[in-house]
C-alpha cells in the first residue's frame, strides 16, 4: 500500500484542526496614530524643513520584522504624517550610522526594490481588501504598487510627488499624495489602515516597520494601524484629460522570406488621439479613450516557445487597462486584456457603494483575436481582421477581511460568431490563516464560419466538434475551487479544477479545457536567528489529471528544498520525482527531472540569477522521451548610481533518448543599457539575439522624457533583422521610427 498519499492528506487535515505542536509567533502590535491638519500646502524638498512638520506626531518603526521576528530595528526610523484640503503628506527620517552604505540609484520610477526604500501602505476603506503601496529611494525616485489582498500589480501608476535628501546622519524624504490619485469613501470623517516601513538592504534585506507582525497571519494589510483624524477632505470631482500625438513611418521587405525582394519605404504617418477621465466622486471613475494608441514602446522580451503547444501570455503593459485590474482578475483567467487587440474606442466604469466594488468595460475590437483552446494545444491567438464588440461585467460584495463574493460576465461579438461567459466566485477567509475559494463559470460559443482562417480537424474530446473555425455552436463549464492553510510554519493547498471540452472564455486567457486536475501541496519553514540562513524551506506536492472521458492524463509528485541567506540570497532545488504524461496516445512512464533557482544582490548594483531544469522531457512535436535542459541566467550591473546594464541568455536543448538525435538547441540573448541622466529622463537600447527557427536580431533604442507616469515624450525606432545566411547575413526584415508626446491635463 502506498502510505504517502494518506499521509500528506492526513497532515493537511490537521492544519484546519489545529496543530498545538506548531509554535504560534506573537500577535502584531496594533498601533494608532492621529493626522493633523495643516493650513495650506508644503513644498516638498526631502530635508524636513518645513516647520509644519513640526505639529505632527511621531511614528517610530522600532521593529524588525524581517528576516528577523519583531527584533529591534538596527536603525532608528520615524514618519510624521500631515494632510490638507488637498495632499496627504508622509515625511520619513531614516538614520543610517554608516551613511556611506545607503544603497541608492537614479532609476526610472518603479525600478528601485534592490535599493533602500520607506514605504506607505494605505488601505482607503480600512477593510484589507485593497491597498495602495507607494515607495521612495534615497534619491526621491518613486514607486507604487496597488494591492488586492495577497496578490501584488506594480504596473499600477499614481500621480504623486516626492523629494528625498541624503545627509550625514542617513537619509530623509517627503511624500505628497494628492486626494485625486486615489479611493476612498465620500464620508465626513475617514478611517484609513496604514503600514510605516523602511528596507534596509545590508548583509540581509531587512525591513522595519512601525507595528510588529504576526507571521501566522498571511494578511500583511491586516498588521496595520488605522489613521485617525482626517476629516473633512474635499471629495470633489476630478477630470483628467489625456491627448496625443504620435508619428511614425514604418518600413519592411516585400516578402520577409526572400532577401532580395524590394524593401518598401512606406509614407510617414501622423496619428492623434487621447482619453478622457472624470471621477463625479472619489469612490467612482469613468473612462473613455477615442482613437488611442495601444502601440508598445518597450518590446515584449521573447520566451522561448519551442516545444510549446500553447499560447504563450504577455504582460499588459497598456494603461487604460491597467488601473482597476485587478477588480476584473480571476483564477480562471476568464478575462484577458490582451485578447482586446487594437480597439477603436473603449469606455470603462469603475467604483464602489458600500461594500460593492463594480466595474464595466465595453469596447469596440478593429481586428479581432482570439485563441482556441483545446486538451492537449491550443492556437495561437489568431488574427481575424474583423470588428469585434467587446463587454466584461464586474461585482464584487466583500463582507469581511479579504472575503468577498462576486459575479462576472463577458461577452464578444464577432459578426455571426459570438462568445459568452459568466459566473460566480467567492474568497472566504476563516479562523485567522485558512481560505475557501471557488469560481464556476459557463461559456456559450458561436464559432466564426472560415476555415481559412483556422483550420484543424482536432475535435474538443469526445464531443464532435472540431477546433476549426467552422461556425459551430456549443456551450461548456469551468470550476475551480481549493482550500488553504497559510501559517507561519506549516502552508498546505487542496485544488481542484474542471474545465469541459467546450468550455471557452474568448475574452480571457483559456488555453487549455478537457480536464479534471487534483493537486495537494504543503511546505513547512524553519527560522533561524544570528545565523547564515535564516530560512530554509520544505514542500512538496502531488497530483493527477483526467480528460473528459476519465482517462488519465497526467501524474505527478515532487519534493524541494530551499534556502534565504545573507547576501539577500535565494537559492532552492526541487526534483519532479514521479511525473507521467499521456500525450497524443503514447504513454510516457518516466520523465523525471531536476529544477534549481538563485538570485542574489550580495552588493549595491549588482544582481544575479539563473534558473535551470535537467531531465526527461517530452518532444511535443512527434511524441517521443528526450533528455535534455531548459537554462536561464541575467545580471544587472550599474558601473554607476545612473547606469544600469541587464544581460540575460536562455538556452534549451533536447535531445532523443533512444537515438539521440537532436529535437532542438537554441538561445536567446538580451542585452538591455539604460543611462538615467535624471529621475525623468533616460536613454535605453536593447539588443536581443535569437538563435531558435529563423535566426533573428532586434534592436531597439529608445529615449524617453517622464514628467510624471502620463506626460511622457519617446523617440525611437525599431529594426528588426533576419539572418538569411551566405553572403546577405542579417537583413532587416522591418523597421519603424516613432515619436510619441501625451501630456496629463488634471483639475
Amino acid at each position: 500500500m502506498n502510505r504517502y498519499p494518506l499521509l500528506l492528506t492526513i497532515s493537511f487535515i490537521s492544519s484546519f484542526a489545529g496543530n498545538s505542536l506548531i509554535a504560534q509567533s506573537p500577535s502584531a502590535v496594533r498601533r494608532s496614530v492621529q493626522a493633523v491638519r495643516i493650513e495650506g500646502e508644503i513644498a516638498l524638498t526631502g530635508k524636513l524643513n518645513d516647520p509644519k512638520w513640526l505639529l505632527a506626531n511621531a511614528i517610530d518603526c522600532p521593529f524588525e520584522v524581517d528576516p528577523g521576528e519583531n527584533i529591534p530595528a538596527a536603525q532608528r526610523t520615524v514618519a510624521r504624517i500631515l494632510y490638507s484640503n488637498e495632499y496627504l503628506y508622509v515625511g520619513f527620517d531614516c538614520n543610517d550610522s554608516v551613511p556611506s552604505s545607503i544603497r541608492a540609484n537614479i532609476s526610472d520610477r518603479d525600478k528601485i526594490f534592490h535599493d533602500d526604500f520607506v514605504v506607505l501602505f494605505l488601505d482607503t476603506y480600512g477593510d484589507s481588501q485593497r491597498s495602495y503601496e507607494f515607495f521612495v529611494n534615497p534619491f526621491g525616485i518613486q514607486a507604487d504598487i496597488f494591492r488586492n489582498g495577497n496578490n501584488e500589480d506594480d504596473s499600477f501608476d499614481a500621480v504623486w510627488e516626492s523629494k528625498a535628501n541624503i545627509n550625514d546622519h542617513g537619509w530623509t524624504a517627503e511624500l505628497a499624495i494628492p486626494y485625486k490619485s486615489i479611493r476612498f469613501p465620500a464620508t465626513e470623517e475617514q478611517r484609513w489602515n496604514i503600514l510605516v516601513g523602511r528596507q534596509y538592504p545590508r548583509a540581509n534585506r531587512a525591513i522595519f516597520s512601525w507595528t510588529s507582525f504576526d507571521r501566522n497571519n498571511p494578511c500583511l494589510a491586516c498588521q496595520g494601524g488605522p489613521l485617525e483624524g482626517v476629516r473633512g477632505i474635499q471629495a470633489t470631482n476630478s477630470a483628467e484629460i489625456l491627448p496625443y500625438v504620435l508619428g511614425s513611418q514604418h518600413s519592411a521587405l516585400r516578402d520577409d522570406s526572400d532577401p532580395v525582394s524590394p524593401f518598401d519605404q512606406n509614407p510617414l504617418k501622423g496619428r492623434m488621439g487621447g482619453s478622457v477621465k472624470f471621477s463625479p466622486s472619489p469612490a467612482i471613475t469613468f473612462e473613455g479613450v477615442v482613437s488611442p494608441d495601444f502601440s508598445q514602446v518597450e518590446s515584449d522580451a521573447d520566451q522561448i516557445s519551442v516545444n510549446t503547444t500553447f499560447a504563450l501570455s504577455y504582460p499588459e503593459k497598456r494603461p487604460f487597462f491597467i488601473e482597476g485590474s485587478d477588480l476584473f482578475k480571476n483564477r480562471l483567467q476568464t478575462y484577458y486584456s490582451r485578447s482586446i487587440n487594437n480597439p477603436r474606442g473603449a469606455v470603462k466604469l469603475t467604483g464602489r457603494r458600500g461594500a460593492v466594488s463594480y466595474g464595466l468595460i465595453a469596447a469596440e475590437d478593429q481586428n479581432a483575436s482570439l485563441i482556441v483552446p483545446g486538451e492537449e494545444s491550443s492556437s495561437d491567438p489568431i488574427e481575424t481582421r474583423m470588428n469585434s464588440v467587446v463587454s466584461v461585467g464586474r461585482a464584487r460584495y466583500e463582507f469581511a477581511e479579504q472575503s468577498f463574493v462576486g459575479a462576472m460576465f463577458s461577452t464578444r461579438n464577432t459578426g455571426d460568431a459570438n462568445n459568452y461567459s459568466s459566473g460566480v466566485d467567492l474568497n472566504y477567509a476563516f479562523g485567522g490563516n485558512n481560505y475557501l475559494r471557488g469560481e464556476l463559470f459557463v461559456s456559450s460559443t458561436k464559432e466564426l464560419n472560415d476555415t481559412n482562417l483556422f483550420l484543424d480537424t482536432r475535435t474538443f474530446g469526445s464531443t464532435g466538434y472540431e477546433a476549426s473555425l467552422n461556425g459551430e455552436s456549443y456551450t461548456g463549464t469551468a470550476m475551480r475551487f481549493g482550500l488553504s492553510h497559510e501559517g507561519r510554519e506549516y502552508n498546505a493547498s487542496l485544488s481542484y479544477q474542471d474545465l469541459s471540452p467546450l468550455f471557452q472564455a474568448q475574452n480571457g486567457f483559456v488555453t487549455q479545457n478537457n480536464f479534471r486536475l487534483a493537486n495537494i501541496e504543503q511546505g513547512y519553514t524553519f527560522y533561524f536567528t544570528e545565523s547564515f540562513v535564516n530560512r530554509i524551506f520544505l514542500n512538496n506536492f502531488m497530483g493527477m489529471r483526467l480528460n473528459y472521458d476519465n482517462v488519465l492524463k497526467e501524474r505527478f509528485a515532487g519534493l524541494g528544498v530551499g534556502a534565504n541567506m545573507q547576501g539577500q540570497t535565494f537559492a532552492n532545488i526541487f526534483f519532479l520525482v514521479l511525473n507521467q504524461e499521456r500525450f497524443k496516445g503514447v504513454w510516457f512512464e518516466n520523465v523525471p527531472r531536476l529544477f534549481f533557482n538563485f538570485n542574489s544582490t550580495p552588493v549595491n548594483g549588482l544582481s544575479v540569477e539563473t534558473h535551470f531544469a535537467f531531465g526527461n522531457f517530452i518532444y511535443r512535436d512527434t511524441p517521443e522521451l528526450g533528455y535534455g535542459h531548459e537554462f536561464s541566467a541575467g545580471i544587472s550591473v550599474r558601473p554607476t548610481s545612473q547606469l544600469r546594464i541587464d544581460l540575460s541568455y536562455n538556452r534549451a536543448r533536447l535531445s532523443s533518448s533512444a537515438t539521440d538525435n537532436l529535437f532542438y538547441d537554441g538561445n536567446i540573448y538580451r542585452a538591455n543599457g539604460t543611462y538615467q541622466f535624471t529621475a525623468q529622463t533616460f536613454l535605453r537600447f536593447i539588443l536581443q539575439y535569437n538563435s531558435f527557427d529563423e535566426p533573428t536580431l532586434n534592436i531597439y533604442p529608445l529615449f524617453s522624457y517622464k514628467l510624471n507616469p502620463f506626460t511622457i515624450f519617446y523617440a525611437g525606432f525599431t529594426d528588426n533583422r533576419q539572418e538569411f545566411g551566405g553572403a546577405n547575413g542579417f537583413l532587416t526584415t522591418q523597421r519603424q521610427f516613432f515619436v510619441k508626446f501625451q501630456y496629463l491635463l488634471r483639475s
